[in-house]
This record gives C-alpha cells, sequence and structure tokens, in this order.
C-alpha cells in the first residue's frame, strides 16, 4: 500500500467529493450550470456552433475561480490585490539613487578639498 505524502504540508487539500476539493466542486457545478444556462438560453437564437463556443465561453470565469491558484491565493484573492494595487492605493513610485560611499564620506571630501583649495590657491 501507498501513501501519497506533500513535500510541503500547505499544498494540501481535503478532498470532498469526486476528488476535488469542496470550493472546486461548487465552482465545477456552477461551471456546468453557467453552460447549461447559456445553451438552452442561446439556442433557439444561434446556430449550435456559436452556442458551444459561447456555453464555454461564459463557463471559463467559473472554472477558473475555482481551480486557479497564483502565489498561494485563490482567484477572488488575486483579483482583490489587482483592484486594491490599481484604483484603491494607488502609488507614483520614483527611484532616486543614492551613492551611500558618498554620503558616508562626505564630509571628508569637503576637508580634503578645503585643503586642497588652500594649498593650490
Amino acid at each position: 500500500m501507498e501513501v501519497k505524502i506533500n513535500r510541503e504540508i500547505r499544498n494540501y487539500t481535503e478532498n470532498m467529493f469526486f476528488g476535488l476539493s469542496m470550493r472546486q466542486f461548487i465552482f465545477s457545478v456552477l461551471t456546468c450550470g453557467a453552460a447549461v444556462a447559456l445553451y438552452f438560453g442561446l439556442r433557439d437564437a444561434l446556430g449550435t456552433e456559436t452556442v458551444s463556443w459561447l456555453c464555454m465561453l461564459g463557463a471559463a470565469p467559473f472554472a477558473a475561480l475555482g481551480f486557479v491558484r497564483y502565489h498561494g491565493m485563490t482567484a477572488e484573492k488575486l483579483i482583490w490585490t489587482w483592484v486594491k494595487s490599481e484604483f484603491l492605493l494607488p502609488k507614483r513610485l520614483s527611484f532616486r539613487p543614492v551613492n551611500l560611499w558618498y554620503e558616508a564620506l562626505r564630509e571628508r571630501y569637503a576637508a580634503i578639498k578645503k585643503e586642497a583649495l588652500k594649498r593650490n590657491g
């Protein structure tokens, strides 16, 4: 008998239904529901091929919300983080280089320059 153990304990997810976590299962049901609703809502107005493409495009956001993880964040957290960084808390970042060596020895350089002016001038 073989038992699979994750290398990273934080990657562990509890499987609830059909090998999916509860979150993945709920979003899978929502994905199927959206595809079915789009199909029955649009099948009379559009052709079969167009409706099939619209079903896939309409169901894709629900599937992404359930299964996508980026830097350990779920899709909702990722969207909220993006909205906060772009719209709610925009910052203008400017780069101002600082010469730490010059700052540390600025007084010493000024004294050397003063002595050189005295000797030469």
